[in-house]
């Protein structure tokens, strides 16, 4: 008998908007997450106590654990702390680092994760990975998604805009990474997931053609369903292929080489996309690109990243030896070390032009 269909693994609630996180109590009850509350919450240092504020009556049962920073050290001792307890569930309440962290360490106690993003950065909100700083650079871990994926638009709007708007970049990055995924499936024969492009892609349209600005609800809110659904696809692949390409390559490359001058990731991976986009020679797409990062005042060129050209031209060439066994265009040119720099030059000449002001 064919298979006519497949279950794919969805989390129970999503809930975008402002002041979703006074009714996390009533979301864990009704969702049977948790009925009594005893559940581990995780927060950040820096905004923990605004966060404590608004569930402190909500959830006597509750133990609080904070952290500093998203460290695989730091995931793997609030495994330790939190292992001393039976939980229903461990609730990451803040930013990327915070929902990293608490998903890593649910994941090493076989407790699900919810995830309440305080900020838009990127779509870890509701992915299958995790992004660990450990000694020898940043790491990605696969965990299980999220059973539940709260938004609180109202907290949000209190995050740096800086690091909204870095949200913003890992969105539009999904454009390269599909890409990408289409050019590994016609060289070396992967398998791609036409649902999980569609979704991927639905949520990068959404950014590049919502001309809207992070002070706008409406944009925060479209935004905020782009990462959600970005990470939904990765469910659906069973891989961040989806979401990461070339643009991720050139990310982590310059994780790498220049940790002291590390920006938001999303900030990164829009420049990365940009630039792959260039080396595929497609002007309308990457036209359309250049206008949607200028528009939220993120990076172009390397500059706005505080790298020279030389110093971007060896993060390309280290950029493939970040995912060894992934096909992107970087792989596909294997530009000389010349070529490359040549390549670099050109780029920034070419969005740098009047025509691209």
């Amino acid at each position: 008998m064919p298979l006519l269909a497949r279950t794919i693994t969805a989390p129970l609630v999503v809930d975008i908007r402002p002041g979703a996180l006074r009714d996390l109590a009533r979301v864990l009850a009704e969702q049977r997450i948790s009925a009594g509350g005893q559940v581990a919450i995780v927060v950040g240092s820096s905004s923990g106590d605004a966060v404590l504020e608004r569930i402190a009556d909500q959830l006597p049962e509750a133990d609080v654990f904070r952290i500093d920073g998203g460290t695989l050290d730091g995931a793997l001792r609030l495994a330790k702390d939190a292992g001393h307890r039976q939980y229903d569930a461990m609730v990451g309440v803040g930013g990327g680092r915070v929902l990293d962290v608490t998903k890593f360490a649910g994941a090493r106690l076989g407790l699900p994760v919810v995830t309440v993003a305080t900020n838009l950065a990127h779509d870890g909100i509701g992915s299958p990975t995790c992004i660990l700083d450990t000694d020898s650079g940043r790491g990605s871990y696969g965990v299980p998604a999220p059973i539940a994926i709260l938004v609180d638009l109202e907290l949000v709007r209190c995050a740096p805009p800086r690091s909204v708007r870095a949200g913003i970049g890992e969105t539009l990055s999904n454009l390269c990474a599909l890409e990408d995924w289409q050019l590994a499936s016609e060289r070396t024969g992967e398998a791609v997931d036409g649902l999980a492009m569609m979704l991927a892609r639905s949520a990068a349209d959404a950014v590049l053609y919502q001309r809207g600005t992070i002070q706008s609800d409406a944009f925060l809110h479209t935004l905020a369903e782009s990462l959600v659904l970005s990470g939904q696809s990765m469910v659906i692949a069973g891989t961040s292929r989806p979401c990461s390409g070339a643009c991720h390559e050139i990310s982590h490359a310059i994780d790498l080489l220049f940790p002291d001058r590390r920006a938001y990731h999303g900030e990164q991976v829009g420049l990365g996309a940009a630039f792959a986009t260039f080396l595929r020679k497609d002007e309308e797409r990457l036209e359309q690109l250049v206008a949607a990062l200028r528009w939220h005042d993120l990076p172009v060129v390397p500059a706005d990243l505080g790298l020279t050209v030389d110093e971007f031209t060896r993060v390309v060439l280290a950029a493939p030896q970040t995912r060894p066994g992934r096909h992107t265009i970087l792989e596909e040119l294997a530009l000389s070390d010349e070529g490359t720099l040549l390549a670099v030059k050109d780029y920034i000449d070419v969005v740098s032009g009047p025509a691209w002001a």
